[in-house]
């Protein structure tokens, strides 16, 4: 189960503007550019940012107007006749760099650090990379969860949330990255088992 399984509905949502700005001229890959830009700014930002915690309320709008740049991305490559080998890799490496880059502001805050959050930013890289192989060994490309890319975004938009309106974290968050952690191990599992079992039917 994840909140990717949401994704129809919120296409279907956004399919109207995906039309007008396809016939306003807007790619793919400029939509997919312009969101990994915006997210490695605001992560650099963010970091600089610890001792001003309103500025990470940016965090969960973020989070959420991304993942309509990534549906939007999508649904005009495939929609609009705009895939294209160099849109497979932007749209891969943004999702990766551009995760890593939210995410690291809140090595600057407790009770969390460099290990815990980095071991989250490295475990969600090798998720996505595991996904992408489904497409290597003849299956489709994974999104398995628990915990993918929009739980993710779910789970980090949350705490954003949490730092930004002012309140400190409860002690039990220091276990948040090692939980974390494990369910995105667990994703990594399931993608590369489902993959199989996908590529053996």
């Amino acid at each position: 189960m994840s909140l990717y399984q949401l994704k129809p509905a919120f296409q279907g949502l956004l399919r109207p503007l995906v039309a007008r700005l396809a016939s306003g001229g807007v790619t793919a890959n400029q939509v997919t550019l312009a969101a990994g830009l915006v997210s490695v700014v605001l992560g650099v930002w963010l970091c600089t940012q610890s001792g001003h915690r309103a500025w990470f309320l940016l965090l969960p709008a973020w989070f959420l107007l991304r993942m309509a740049f990534n549906a939007v991305d999508g649904m005009l490559a495939r929609e609009h006749g705009q895939q294209s080998p160099l849109g497979a890799y932007l749209n891969e490496l943004s999702d990766v760099i551009s995760d890593s880059a939210l995410y690291l502001p809140f090595v600057f805050i407790a009770p969390f650090d460099w290990m815990g959050v980095g071991a989250v930013m490295l475990a969600a890289a090798v998720s996505e990379y595991a996904g992408v192989l489904g497409l290597m060994v003849g299956a489709s490309r994974r999104y398995d969860g628990p915990m993918g890319k929009s739980d993710r975004a779910f789970v980090f938009g949350a705490l954003g949330l949490w730092v930004g309106l002012g309140g400190a974290l409860p002690a039990w968050a220091v276990w948040l990255m090692p939980l974390l952690f494990v369910l995105i191990v667990l994703t990594i599992v399931n993608r590369v088992r489902h993959g199989l079992a996908e590529r053996a039917r």
